[in-house]
């Protein structure tokens, strides 16, 4: 295409010159400036043709940066430019560039931290448990309210079965994997597509949904689902003896188990094949905060209840239940739905939850054997 090889070499003589004479007039500019005037810009077509007939010009001050970036977008050759979420712009490719003697490439606009991300920044940075969970290797720091808590009323056991609402990003089925072992199993369930703990059995789906509720029922109904296989017990060392620690382990685990299931008496043999499976419910569930504390403190409250009405078909006599909540006036009305339903309820408010924060926690410890469904759902 001889054509195409013509207007290259064109262009680039075109541009050859330009750039010549630019510097030409970028030194004559230089020697005839006076004090107090600012330098000529090289690029204005009309500063060109003054410079070149010995025309001295003397400009305003500089206007503010957004009148330049309007001026600058105006003088653009190029048309119906799209900026992408990522910040980077594209044009559409039915879009033409107008051949001009000088052009400018569009200068590609990043978005900026806003400045809550940056105080939420600076918050973690001087945040003593947020290091601590990164030293430790914890999902996060909400690891530490759920440590807090059980540190003060023992809910976890080894060989317990757990199931964690709202898991992602995994911090509470962390330690609840941890603290369970061994033969213990934890379910977390999430709407995020999350890596779970080691360990840890998920569902990612929606909870308010009654098909992923059936699948966790269906998962907690099989006794061996999700637990780790003891393959490991009776292995041997270099010298053919029996690992001691692990025997110990399994032992300490299988009395403990045992001692657990004599306290549930008769009521529990008779639902051996029902959902009352889990030992503990746990609910980190939030939904996204919009500013509105009436909104927010009223979804908070309608996860909680969801959470609630599960535990109450899934929840073993015995079992205990931790929800989080954001404060609010209907909090009461769930306090009471759980006294009907728990033997002690608290209100919990750990060390590491911010004090500024209106997040809380309920706990209720030991399920009742005999709790009416019209009794702890009731209306306020």
């Amino acid at each position: 295409m001889p054509w195409l090889t013509a207007n290259i070499c064109s262009f680039l003589r075109r541009n050859l010159r330009v750039r010549r004479q630019q510097r030409v007039l970028r030194r004559r500019v230089g020697r005839s400036s006076h004090p107090g005037e600012r330098a000529m810009p090289s690029c204005n077509p009309l500063h060109l043709l003054r410079a070149s007939a010995g025309v001295r010009t003397t400009f305003p001050p500089a206007a503010p940066r957004s009148s330049r970036l309007s001026t600058l977008a105006r003088c653009l050759p190029w048309r119906n430019f799209t900026s992408s979420r990522a910040g980077r712009i594209s044009s559409p490719s039915t879009s033409h560039c107008v051949s001009s003697r000088l052009t400018c490439r569009p200068v590609p606009r990043w978005r900026s931290a806003s400045s809550s991300t940056r105080r939420w920044t600076e918050r973690q940075k001087g945040d003593h448990f947020a290091r601590a969970a990164k030293v430790q290797g914890l999902k996060s720091r909400a690891a530490f309210k759920l440590l807090q808590i059980n540190e003060r009323y023992r809910l976890f056991r080894p060989g317990m079965t757990v199931v964690d609402l709202g898991f992602a990003p995994g911090s509470w089925s962390q330690v609840a994997i941890d603290l369970t072992q061994p033969r213990g199993r934890v379910l977390g369930v999430d709407l995020l597509p999350v890596q779970p703990p080691r360990g840890v059995s998920t569902i990612q789906g929606d909870f308010l949904s009654p098909d992923i509720q059936i699948e966790i029922k269906a998962f907690l109904r099989d006794p061996d689902r999700g637990r780790l296989r003891r393959s490991s017990l009776l292995d041997t060392s270099a010298s053919g003896a029996i690992d001691q620690v692990a025997l110990e382990e399994q032992a300490t685990g299988y009395l403990e188990r045992e001692s657990h299931e004599k306290t549930l008496g008769d009521d529990e043999a008779d639902h051996e094949h029902s959902d009352k499976c889990a030992d503990v419910v746990l609910s980190d569930m939030l939904m996204n905060t919009s500013g509105n504390a009436f909104r927010d403190h009223a979804g908070s409250m309608d996860l909680c209840r969801a959470a609630l009405r599960f535990s109450y078909d899934t929840l073993k006599v015995g079992g205990h239940f931790v929800c989080k909540f954001y404060q609010g006036a209907e909090d009461k009305a769930l306090e009471k739905s759980l006294k009907a339903l728990f033997h002690k309820v608290h209100r919990e408010k750990p060390e590491s939850s911010r004090a500024q924060s209106k997040e809380a926690y309920f706990v209720g410890i030991r399920r009742l054997a005999k709790a009416e469904r019209e009794v702890v759902f009731a209306g306020p």
